[in-house]
């Protein structure tokens, strides 16, 4: 067994059974070792699409995936989806090919420092020192991987450790990580602090927009009259009828500001206290009122599930049922586009326990509030807000979900930093729903620049702002890659693609034309 084959048996004993991958000619061995049949092998026609697949394979699974990156700048171009995984804590094990021992002290054209170029989003970074090391090695990185919050692991295999002879696996048995419980004194704190009766919000993130812990919120809810939120983005929620509902803390600095002035209290939950997604001139940083006090319930690594479970049991509301979304009845809309009627179209046709992946950014702001009474589903955000994110997640939310249909709304100039994911959509046959809004701009920075207090763009500011010289051909690039496709132009016609997706097998695309 050379070290290659070592490497992918190793990783499918410790759990991890799919790669993203892809490979170049350092990577020779591992692509012959992808031949084990317990892997899944995922060709990506762009390094940003393995790790952000990656990211979105782990948010719906809660186990890392692999990829296989060639070289430096194979992971260089993996960087951008593995800072937003990082920001997400999504594990991951990235596999990066490397030159052989022998033949980096030539300095060819590809050599670089990996370890640098890792280190600053990975929380773990090895080379392998030889083919037998391979196991051992591999072993660490998916236990890095798979701790809670999870890891970003990356490990640089050379050349020759992996056609070398490495003998029979040797590895550490496969651990289970395990969150830390919140501290007791803590919970008394806060119960104290919710018996009082001030204006409090309960702030929720992680693993507590989901499952036990969301319904535990909900019975605090119910027992003491807080209010329940996340902040504007959140790495995966669990909503619609039939589940707690969450509030979103808005994205603009003075709305935010608005949103939060009335609370006494901020408890926070696998999370910090409410900021700023940027520094504007004249601006706060921090979201709070001066006179709030926050109180961490659980921190950020803690179990939020067991502090939630501490608390309402220390309130004496282990029994109050908690306040469920109702369905919404509203018809689907008729007439313009805009961000009410597509939030509503939405709503109106999302199918029970799919999966919506979010890079819309202005034309999405209004999805959240606007679609909490839809059919039962789960909302992933970017929680690194590097663009370009959306298609490759969704990618891998439908890997990890397939029997689940996954709707990926994005603005078209995020789409076009990633758009080869269709590609691989297509070839895996994957139920994604594609949703294009296409407004020819990259709107948020018109919106940001007078944020910044820059005041109204000029021609030549604009000229970096509008990407319609040439507009870009949505349903062209669709079919180039095997993904059909049709274009939108009202709300009811919105309404119908996105509802008669649910019927398709496979991927497809809709270009909302604003």
């Amino acid at each position: 067994m050379n070290g290659a084959e070592s490497l992918v048996q190793t990783l499918t004993d410790q759990g991890v059974d799919i790669c993203f991958a892809n490979p170049g000619t350092s990577e020779m061995h591992f692509l012959k070792a992808l031949e084990n049949p317990r892997m899944r092998s995922v060709l990506c026609l762009f390094e940003g699409v393995c790790t952000g697949a990656a990211d979105g394979y782990y948010r719906m699974k809660d186990t890392p995936a692999s990829t296989l990156l060639h070289l430096g700048p194979g992971l260089a171009n993996g960087l951008a989806n593995i800072h937003n995984a990082k920001r997400a804590s999504s594990g991951m094990v990235n596999i990066v090919g490397e030159h052989s021992a022998s033949h980096l002290k030539y300095d060819p054209p590809l050599t670089s420092d990996i370890e640098g170029l890792a280190r600053p989003l990975s929380h773990w970074v090895r080379r392998v020192e030889s083919p037998r090391a391979v196991a051992w090695d591999v072993a660490a990185a998916v236990s890095k991987a798979s701790e809670y919050p999870a890891q970003i692991a990356t490990l640089i295999l050379p050349g020759d450790a992996s056609w070398q002879d490495a003998g029979e696996p040797v590895a550490p048995p496969r651990t289970v990580a395990v969150a830390k419980t919140p501290d007791a004194a803590r919970i008394d704190h806060i119960a104290k602090v919710l018996r009082s009766g001030e204006p409090t919000l309960v702030v929720l993130a992680g693993r507590s927009t989901r499952g036990r812990a969301l319904e535990l919120a909900g019975k605090l809810k119910a027992a003491t009259g807080c209010r329940l939120a996340t902040q504007f983005f959140s790495a995966r929620i669990e909503r619609g009828a039939g589940r707690v509902t969450l509030e979103r803390i808005p994205y603009a600095v003075n709305a935010a500001v608005e949103y939060l002035k009335g609370f006494r209290h901020i408890i926070t939950v696998e999370t910090t206290e409410p900021i700023a997604f940027f520094s504007y001139p004249d601006k706060p940083s921090l979201l709070k009122s001066p006179g709030t006090s926050v109180h961490a319930l659980a921190e950020v690594g803690e179990d939020g599930a067991a502090g939630l479970e501490m608390l309402v049991d220390a309130l004496g509301a282990t029994y109050t049922p908690a306040v469920l979304q109702q369905r919404s009845t509203s018809a689907p809309p008729t007439g313009a586009l805009g961000p009410a009627s597509i939030a509503q179209a939405l709503a109106a046709a999302l199918p029970e326990d799919c999966v919506l992946v979010d890079e819309s950014l202005t034309t999405g702001r209004e999805t959240m509030g606007l679609t909490v009474g839809a059919a039962r589903h789960d909302l992933i955000n970017n929680m690194g807000g590097s663009i370009g994110y959306g298609t490759p997640v969704a990618t891998g939310a439908a890997l990890a979900c397939p029997d689940r249909r996954v709707f990926c709304m994005v603005g078209d100039g995020s789409a076009m930093y990633t758009i080869q994911s269709l590609w691989t959509q297509a070839r895996e046959g994957l139920n994604i729903t594609t949703i294009i809004f296409a407004n020819n701009s990259y709107a948020i920075l018109k919106a940001e620049y007078a944020h910044m207090g820059a005041g109204a763009p000029g021609e030549r500011a604009l000229a970096m702002i509008d990407i319609d010289r040439p507009r870009i051909d949505w349903l062209a690039m669709a079919k180039s890659m095997g993904v059909p496709a049709v274009a939108v132009e009202t709300a009811e016609a919105f309404h119908k693609a996105m509802a008669d997706s649910v019927h398709e097998a496979g991927p497809c695309l809709i270009e909302v034309r604003l």
